[in-house]
């Protein structure tokens, strides 16, 4: 078995750090079997590396290493690219065509950005990864291929699954051994290693001198965030290297060509409703709450202008409450429109306020307030248990044909229940 220093001097990794050393020793240790490997990360930290390790390192090195990169490749011909198709399987199929999982057959295939596999897809990948098997996009013919595969994702999978955009039996099959690779911003000592060997590339690349940071410009160096990972520290040097004619870097000079914005850290609230129907539900809720408000506020103004029967007055009593529901601009003209109104205003002067409020003390201007019916809660928390156990009680305690009909997963229905403790 190869060492850890070996293989990075055969794969030009550079750093030291522990995490990055962990991510190679399971590639090393898990190359010789056929298990599955996800390869997780940010965007930007190396993580077609580690697929490359494992391929060299197996038996299967003589055979073709595929890498397909899933997000590039649009909905409608995924299927065809993996699998392949028959003629005539689809308009412009004008001959028949081998998939990457058919021409690979012995080898290894890296599928890059899995997470942006479409839900169909991801049902024919788990068929393959399941027993070997897949069928063309046109043929009823079933096919076997002894492909291994890695995948890789800088998608936060549970978070996917969560939300229905991949399938968990999936997650857990190509997921056997699971390698991850660390940010950059947590393997601080590799960051003035990495930025010298690119300044060192690209001098000899473009022919020129090669840029040498000064000691506060190290600092600054290593204390960034580095949120693009090492692509953007690759494309920082080289930035510097063309463009700087003073190949002596300063602080000031390195934290021009640095993006804009906070390096201190951000509490960031990861917390979720629990309510799968939250997000739609309560911007309803949000109207009807701010409708049932407005209602009110007229109904005041209303029972002002009947009880007092002078438009001036009420206009000049509530000045604020008409401003809030007409608007500042609106509220005059509307006034002033509802006073040239003879026919309104005898309306308004002729009602006998002793047939209308004959139990009530007209000295209370808001006494219609106690009249009103108290608002119904608006908590998504209530209104989401309510329809569970409306649900559970319609199909008499069935919990599929409940989760069917809320349009959620048997098993999110039994989490809700447990939680609820229906």
């Amino acid at each position: 078995m190869e060492s850890i220093q070996s293989i990075k001097q055969r794969f030009g990794i550079i750093g030291n750090s522990p995490g990055l050393n962990r991510a190679i020793e399971k590639s090393i240790q898990v190359s010789p079997t056929d298990i599955s490997v996800l390869v997780t990360g940010e965007s930007g930290v190396g993580k077609e590396s580690i697929p490359k390790i494992i391929h060299q390192l197996s038996h299967r090195k003589h055979g073709k290493y595929i890498a397909v990169n899933c997000g590039a490749i649009p909905e409608g011909t995924i299927d065809s690219e993996l699998f392949g198709h028959e003629k005539g399987a689809f308009t412009g199929a004008t001959a028949t065509r081998n998939g990457y999982f058919e021409v690979a057959d012995g080898g290894t295939i890296f599928l890059d950005e899995v997470g942006e596999l479409p839900l169909t897809t991801q049902v024919r990948l788990l068929r393959v990864l399941e027993n070997g098997e897949f069928i063309k996009v046109g043929s009823s013919k079933v096919q076997k291929t002894d492909v291994r595969i890695v995948a890789a994702t800088n998608v936060n999978m549970f978070d996917a699954i969560k939300k229905e955009k991949f399938r968990e039996d999936l997650y857990y099959r190509l997921s056997t051994v699971d390698i991850n690779l660390p940010p950059l911003r947590e393997r601080k000592e590799d960051i003035h290693i990495l930025f010298r060997k690119f300044a060192s590339d690209f001098a000899l690349k473009y022919k020129m001198p090669t840029i040498k940071l000064t000691d506060d410009a190290v600092q600054l160096l290593i204390k960034y965030r580095w949120s693009g990972n090492i692509r953007q520290l690759r494309n920082v040097a080289e930035q510097i290297s063309v463009l700087e004619q003073n190949r002596t870097i300063s602080a000031p000079t390195l934290h021009s060509y640095l993006p804009s914005g906070s390096n201190l850290p951000a509490v960031i609230n990861t917390t979720k409703s629990e309510s799968d129907f939250s997000s739609e539900r309560e911007i309803l809720y949000k109207v009807l709450f701010d409708m049932k408000a407005d209602l009110n506020d007229l109904k005041k103004l209303t029972m002002e202008l009947m009880k007092n029967g002078n438009v001036t007055d009420v206009q000049k009593d509530n000045e604020t409450l008409i401003q809030k529901i007409y608007g500042e601009n609106e509220s005059d003209s509307q006034f002033e429109e509802y006073s040239d109104n003879p026919e309104v205003l005898s309306i308004t002067q002729n009602s006998n306020p002793k047939t209308t409020f004959e139990t009530t003390d007209v000295s209370d201007k808001y006494h219609f307030a106690e009249e009103i019916e108290e608002e119904e809660t608006l908590s998504l928390h209530d209104k989401e248990l309510e329809l569970i156990k409306k649900s559970l009680e319609r199909h008499k305690g069935k919990r599929k044909l409940a989760a069917d009909e809320l349009g959620i997963s048997e098993r999110t229905l039994y989490r809700k229940i447990k939680q609820f403790d229906l």
